[in-house]
Formats: C-alpha cells, structure tokens, sequence
C-alpha cells in the first residue's frame, strides 16, 4: 500500500458521521443506523478483512492527512446540529429520538473524541482548541487532562485510572475509570494552583449548555444530549480499557511497546485514523497519526476495535480470548 492511498481510506473515517445524519434525517427506525453500521457491520468486516503492518515515513507529506482531521469538525457539528433540529420540528419522538441520540453518540466516540485525541496532542494552539471544542460536543468534561497529563505518565501503573487492571470487566472498568480520571484531573488542576480548574470550567460549561438546551427542546433536548454524551463516554472507556488491559508498568519503568495492545486492521486503521497502532503513540505522543508505525515484537488484539466491542462486553468471553495473550507477554 502506497502513501496515496493510505490517504485515501482514511475518509472511510467519516463513514459513521455521514451515516449517522442520514439515518437521523430519514426518521423511523433508520435513527439507529449508525448503530449497526459502527457496532455490527464494521465488528463484522473487522474479523473478515486482513491487516495491513506497511509502516509508511511520510512525516512531510501531512496536507491530506490534516485535511481529513479537520472535515470532522463540521462533520461533528453537522450530527449534533440535525439532532437537535429533529427534535425542535418533531420529526422524530419517543423511542426514534432514544435511536438517534444513540446513533449520534456512537459517532462522537468513534470520530469526535478520535480527532479529538489527536488534535489535543498537537502543539497548535488552534488545533488544541478545536480538539477540547470536539469533546466539548462529546459532552466529555475529563479527558483533556486526564489523557495528557495523568494517562501517559502513568500508563499501566496503579496511578493511572484509565489503565485497566486483570480481570476486572468492561462495566467496573468503565464506572473506576470516568470517576477516578475525573477526581485525578480534578485535583491536578487543584495542586497547579491556576486561576481557574479546568475540570470545573468545562462542568460548568456542559451545565450551561444543558440550560440552553432545556429553554429550547425541554427535557427531551435534555435527555438526548445525555444518552448521546454517555453513549461516547463509554465508547471512550471500552477503548481505553482494551489498549492496556492487564499490561502492568511500574512507576520508573519506560513505557515500551509492551504496554499497549495494537491492532493493524483495516477498519480500526482507517476508520479510526490509525489510533489502533497505540504502542507508538505511547512512544511518541505528539507524532501525527499517519506516520504511527507498527510494531512486530509488539502485543497484538486478535481484532480491532470495532471487532472486540462485543466481545469486551461479555466478560467471560473476553477473558477467554485475551488472557492466554497475556500469559505469553
């Protein structure tokens, strides 16, 4: 596979956004299309389709890549906007607007907070801010600290909260997770003396926002915001418990490719913009996804992302696959 290309099939990124507003604008019961694309149709493709392992260095050839990053932005305005619009004209109700709150936060935790995680990483100032204006619209109030300054300092040590332990399952994770990231970045914020928490901002931020939808769409603008944030929050947590889960570190040690899970398969590659390839990104956090590389002495996922999401949800069945991986670590 050429550079070109690779370049090309990072727009199947934008797969679930475009879906998502086609499902929403057409009402009834294609809301929740988004649904099955992401979480069956792509699971399913993911363990029929090979990977691909081609490292391709083309650090100065980032226009494309870029562009593609920056189509999300308008892209995630777009759901959230024809959300919102089809529940202020009624075009959807009841259970179509559970659907499609749904729909619309699966899309934000499989593209929103995946640009958004790149974008954070940047040096850019703008790029910083359309990254926090991402998880903003995700409705995530943790992340940006939580990720930069306590996850990758800690990675797969007993201080980092968002490092799944063994054997414990996806729900516990999820439930430690959100609640100890949101306590650690909190009182980060607290010892770093500013002027203003940001953990308290963008609660009070997410707050304000819900007045403002509550005057307008009522409890029901209420409620799908809700759905729709905590729908991404756990699409974020279910990544971040199968990128380290039972990967131990202690607290001087190097984090090497060792301490991450890494899949080279084609959905998770390209529809999540490379975020898959994690050993490198913990190598170098600010190296731009396109050039992440591939690690043969790395651990590999037996599926992507999108391949393992219901496998990780049954946790006996997880174990099963994932623990005699562990044992040969």
């Amino acid at each position: 596979m050429n550079a070109q290309l690779r370049n090309v099939l990072y727009l199947l990124s934008l797969s679930p956004g475009l879906i998502c507003i086609a499902g929403i604008e057409l009402g009834g019961w294609f809301c929740g299309a988004n649904l099955l694309f992401s979480l069956l149709f792509l699971g399913i493709l993911e363990w029929l389709l090979p990977s691909n392992e081609s490292n391709l260095h083309s650090a100065a050839e980032a226009t494309y890549p870029e562009f593609v990053l920056w189509l999300h932005v308008p892209l995630q305005i777009a759901c959230v906007f024809v959300l919102l619009k089809s529940i202020l004209n009624e075009t959807i109700a009841g259970w179509d607007i559970v659907l499609a709150s749904l729909s619309t936060g699966v899309q934000a935790g499989t593209s929103a907070i995946v640009v958004a995680h790149e974008l954070i990483h940047r040096k850019n100032k703008i790029k910083k801010s359309l990254g926090l204006f991402l998880l903003f619209s995700a409705g995530n109030v943790y992340f940006y600290t939580a990720h930069l300054k306590i996850h990758h300092k800690w990675v797969g040590t007993e201080k980092d909260p968002s490092s799944a332990k063994m054997n414990e399952n996806l729900y516990a994770f999820f439930i430690r997770s959100v609640i100890g990231q949101l306590m650690d970045s909190y009182q980060l914020e607290q010892k770093q003396d500013k002027t203003v928490n940001a953990i308290l901002l963008q609660i009070t931020l997410q707050i304000v926002w819900l007045i403002v939808l509550f005057s307008i769409l009522g409890i029901g603008g209420v409620l799908a915001w809700l759905i729709h944030s905590l729908t991404a929050a756990f699409l974020l947590e279910y990544v971040n418990y199968i990128e380290h889960y039972g990967l131990n570190r202690k607290n001087n040690e190097r984090c090497t490719e060792m301490h991450s899970w890494d899949s080279d398969k084609l959905v998770s590659r390209f529809v999540l913009v490379d975020l898959s390839r994690h050993a490198d990104h913990h190598y170098y956090a600010s190296k731009p996804y396109h050039t992440l590389n591939a690690y043969s002495q790395g651990n590999k996922l037996p599926a992507g992302y999108a391949g393992l999401f219901f496998i990780a949800a049954i946790p006996p069945l997880w174990y099963k696959v994932i623990h005699p991986r562990i044992s040969k670590v």
